[in-house]
């Protein structure tokens, strides 16, 4: 009994990370919204997920690619520009949105694009050379996180795109 007790409580503990963040507001299951949510390289992502009102969206049934830009590759916005971008919700969702292309694009298909369009309406241009992916000047990191709605190709670089 004590055994079944101590397993119990064990199981609670482990269980309590995954609602602490907000419990119903984390996606759970292996979205594309619950990868990101659950990767600590993407917490600048999710915050502009989040602040765009898109979780909903990147839990759907897709499917759907993203280019995700890491941490890092936020980092690499100016201050002033990245508040200003999370403090207006319209132009934040456009941005977002530019890093989203509808189906399930693989990266040996990525590799084979010149450009591909964009939920957003405006083009990313593609190019590979030497075993990297670009994607306008965002070099692929990581390629081909299975999502159950798509898949995630990683990027060093925020996407802006054209005025």
């Amino acid at each position: 009994m004590k055994m079944k007790t101590a397993m119990l409580g064990m199981a609670l503990l482990l269980t309590a990370p995954a609602l602490a963040g907000g419990g119903a507001s984390v996606p759970s299951g292996n979205t594309i919204a619950a990868i990101v949510s659950n990767d600590p390289n993407f917490s600048t992502l999710l915050a502009a997920v989040q602040a765009a009102g898109l979780t909903q969206t990147l839990s759907g049934p897709g499917p759907f690619t993203v280019f995700a830009p890491t941490n890092a590759a936020f980092a690499k916005v100016p201050a002033d520009q990245l508040n200003a971008l999370l403090a207006n919700p319209t132009q934040l969702r456009a941005v977002l949105l530019y890093h989203v292309v509808p189906g399930r694009v693989t990266a040996a298909q990525v590799s084979r694009l010149t450009s591909a369009k964009t939920v957003n309406g405006a083009n990313v241009n593609v190019s590979a050379s030497g075993g990297m992916v670009m994607i306008n000047d965002a070099t692929v990191t990581k390629a081909d996180v299975a999502a159950s709605n798509g898949v995630i190709h990683v990027i060093d670089s925020v996407l802006l795109p054209p005025q």
